[in-house]
């Protein structure tokens, strides 16, 4: 209300009996005073519903605030794992397998899923088709008795270091039927010649060796070959036969 008002309504009742208008003045003046104390009062619990208005801005502000730190502390564990597997898409993904596959110092043949998951030995120009057989030394008998043993402690195919030796017997045993001594024994080891090819399945990787020389002896001689096959030339005699290849693919 303003100044004017009050006025207006101070004379309002503003009458030529003086005891009647000083009963009236007094009553407007009560009225007034009354009137502002209202307004006061009416003033503090506005300003009460004010404050109480402004915390609920504040409530969500700080929410939002967590929300933010939250999800702050989400990203600094979840950011890195996106990242990182978008990285390994497409030519990062090629050229970390290619690192992997020449961190041993050589580079392997692709990988094909159709191949035996089985590890075999092929040398066409004598018909040997067979499983390669693992074992340690206490128990090679087990394996040769299966056919082709791959000595433990030397080489594998995707290692670079040591040569791979793959050994059988070339008589076998009674038990074995033709068709398994011709494919799983050494029998026909002295007649591979130099430029044989002989193939390795690998954990489904294909490795392609070339003979380079072929020799009799008690003896391995040749140790900077890739692949070494041997054999007993007699049954009871101290000679070996012995096969060298090289890698080529």
């Amino acid at each position: 209300m303003t100044e004017t008002s009050f006025y207006d309504l101070y004379n309002a009742g503003w009458s030529e009996d003086t005891n009647l208008n000083s009963g009236l003045k007094n009553s407007f003046k009560i009225n007034l005073l009354e009137g502002i104390a209202l307004e006061e009062e009416s003033s503090g619990v506005a300003y009460e519903a004010d404050t109480t208005v402004q915390k609920k801005p504040f409530s969500i502000k700080l929410a939002r605030i967590l929300a933010i730190i939250g999800a702050f502390i989400l990203a600094i564990y979840f950011i890195p794992g996106i990242v990182a597997n978008l990285k390994l898409s497409g030519s990062e993904a090629d050229r970390l397998a290619k690192a992997a596959e020449s961190a041993n110092g050589r580079t392997l043949p692709g990988f094909d899923p159709t191949l035996s998951k089985i590890n075999r030995l092929s040398v066409p120009s004598i018909g040997v088709d067979t499983d390669i057989e693992e074992s340690t030394y206490e128990n090679y008998e087990t394996a040769l008795k299966k056919g082709v043993w791959r000595v433990s402690d030397f080489g594998e195919p995707d290692v670079d270091g040591a040569p791979i030796i793959l050994a059988a017997h070339r008589f076998g045993y009674l038990a074995w039927t033709n068709s398994f001594r011709h494919k799983s024994s050494f029998y026909n080891l002295p007649k591979v010649q130099v430029g044989d090819v002989v193939t390795v399945i690998w954990e489904q990787r294909q490795y392609t060796y070339g003979v380079y020389k072929t020799e009799k002896g008690e003896a391995i001689t040749d140790y900077s070959a890739d692949l070494i096959l041997y054999t007993c030339e007699t049954l009871s005699g101290p000679e070996r036969i012995f096969v060298y290849a090289k890698l080529v693919s």
